[in-house]
């Protein structure tokens, strides 16, 4: 599988894993597709995998991936953008059409609580 992670989403991952997580823990990452910019995201900080998680090392970072999120997520490059009304993970993928309706869009709004 290829997937790379950018620094400021590395610098953010390896944040949340310091905070909430454990030894052997890891980002549990499910995608699904969704809305014209491709990808949705859900994502939490857990102890182990689940059952047919896969487990991906980036960085020394450990991702929990299920196998449709595999599947979405091969040859993405994962992105953290953050500006002054929202932050979150960005998915750049270069296989991905474009549809004309905008850009890249923010997946996930996680301003609330971690600054």
């Amino acid at each position: 599988m290829r997937l790379s992670v950018t620094l400021p989403a590395e610098k953010f991952i390896k944040r949340l894993l310091r905070f909430d997580g454990g030894p052997g823990g890891g980002l549990r990452l499910r995608v699904t597709a969704g809305g014209c910019s491709g990808l949705a995201a859900e994502f939490s900080v857990e102890d182990a995998p689940k059952a047919g998680d896969a487990v991906i090392e980036i960085s020394g970072m450990r991702l929990f991936l299920p196998a449709e999120s595999r599947l979405l997520l091969d040859g993405v490059t994962i992105d953290f953008a953050e500006t002054p009304t929202q932050s979150g993970f960005v998915f750049h993928n270069p296989n991905q059409k474009a549809c004309g309706c905008g850009p890249s869009v923010v997946i996930a709004d996680l301003s609330a609580g971690l600054r």
